[in-house]
């Protein structure tokens, strides 16, 4: 059976299909603000509380990995979020959509954290810049497919609050077949005192030495996510003056775009060194911020292609960089932790701004809450592409 069924691919198979049910909301957004009607702050509230599931995961359950194995928790976190999907289906209103949202961002925390674990524990080559690839590719070929499908869905078949989720429960049921025909090794279960710190929230760092790369990894995420997130939560409702186009499909593909061409722009870099990768993606970061600003006052729609594509070369090349930041400066008893870190400050970046923009856009409208926004995010990376220059070469830890 070993011989048919891959461990390492299996588990990007199951990184991709989690993280794609994590996503899948985004470009529905529009549709449930009308049945329900909803103003922005109350979609950017529920996008956040799908993030403020995943922080907790990262924070009590981040480092389960390093007891339970990274296979256990994987498939734990693939029923969570299979179950979380159906939810949303039968969401029939906000508070229970809402619940569903939270469920499915537990999961994702659990699935990110094993799932990254693992396939650098699988690894044939042993090498940490391709187990590195491997993960942030199949997480943003993931977190892609999931506005792609349901945005596509939702646009031509009936019920589209409901079937756009039908592909998700499938995947994640063969998946989760899936993880039931190989074997990993499980790791000793070990005294009660450790299964009670197992439980207890703690931020993991570095050697000393290691904290500046390690840092700027971290606020990297923070950049990245944040600006990903505006997409994921508002796209479907400022798309709508930037381009002639609309509907649930046309979000969904541009929300994808980023993540598809992010995760094309990782395969490809993969030989680039860490350093060069940061410094590139933060600048692209920045600029892509500045097309966004200047669509928002221009409504030119290629302009707004322009901010999509340096903004998705940016993200993959950040990711790519951040992930193999995590793992360099790790050891293996620490590496589920500092990912956890690393992921709860990316989360981070998810959460404040974002609500940030939805109250702003309730008080001053979308396309100044969108401007000051950007400002800060091109503030952030500029400042962080600047102390990325001034840090020296990373060598594995």
């Amino acid at each position: 059976m070993q011989r048919h069924w891959s461990p390492f691919a299996w588990v990007c198979f199951a990184m991709c299909v989690g993280v794609m049910g994590t996503a899948l909301a985004s470009p529905l957004y529009p549709l449930y603000q009308a049945r329900w009607d909803l103003l922005p702050s109350h979609i950017t509230g529920i996008y956040v509380a799908y993030m403020l599931g995943a922080l907790a995961s990262l924070l009590f359950l981040g480092r389960l990995s390093d007891r339970f194995g990274f296979f256990l928790v994987l498939r734990s976190g693939l029923m969570l979020v299979t179950a979380g999907v159906l939810l949303s289906a039968l969401a029939w209103n906000v508070p229970s959509f809402v619940v569903s949202r939270v469920v499915i961002g537990m999961a994702s925390g659990m699935i990110t954290t094993s799932a990254s674990v693992g396939l650098t524990q699988l690894s044939r080559s042993g090498n940490v810049q391709h187990a590195s690839a491997m993960t942030s590719f199949a997480m943003s070929l993931g977190f892609g497919l999931g506005p792609l499908v349901g945005g596509v869905l939702a646009q031509w078949l009936p019920q589209p609050l409901v079937t756009a989720y039908v592909p998700s429960v499938l995947l994640g049921a063969l998946a989760v077949y899936a993880l039931y025909q190989v074997e990993v090794p499980v790791p000793v279960p070990t005294g009660a005192a450790q299964r009670l710190r197992d439980w207890l929230p703690r931020i993991t760092l570095p050697l000393p030495a290691l904290r500046r790369p390690f840092f700027i990894a971290c606020f990297g995420a923070f950049g990245t996510f944040g600006i990903f997130g505006l997409y994921a939560s508002l796209a479907p409702s400022f798309m709508g003056q930037m381009l002639p186009w609309h509907g649930p499909a046309v979000s969904g593909l541009s929300i994808a775009l980023i993540l598809f061409l992010s995760a094309g722009v990782q395969w490809l870099a993969r030989p680039v060194h860490t350093k060069t990768c940061i410094l590139w993606g933060l600048c692209l970061l920045a600029a892509g911020n500045g097309w966004l600003m200047a669509t928002t006052y221009s409504n030119w729609p290629l302009l707004f292609v322009f901010s999509l594509l340096t903004t998705a070369a940016g993200h993959g090349l950040v990711n790519l960089a951040g992930i193999a930041i995590v793992n360099k400066v790790a050891r293996p008893d620490t590496r589920s932790g500092l990912l956890s870190t690393y992921l709860v400050v990316g989360y981070l970046g998810t959460i404040a701004p974002i609500l940030g923009v939805g109250w702003l856009s309730d008080h001053v409208g979308l396309p100044l809450a969108i401007v000051t926004f950007c400002v800060g995010m091109a503030l952030l990376t500029s400042s962080l592409a600047w102390l990325a220059y001034r840090t020296p070469v990373i060598e594995a830890a």
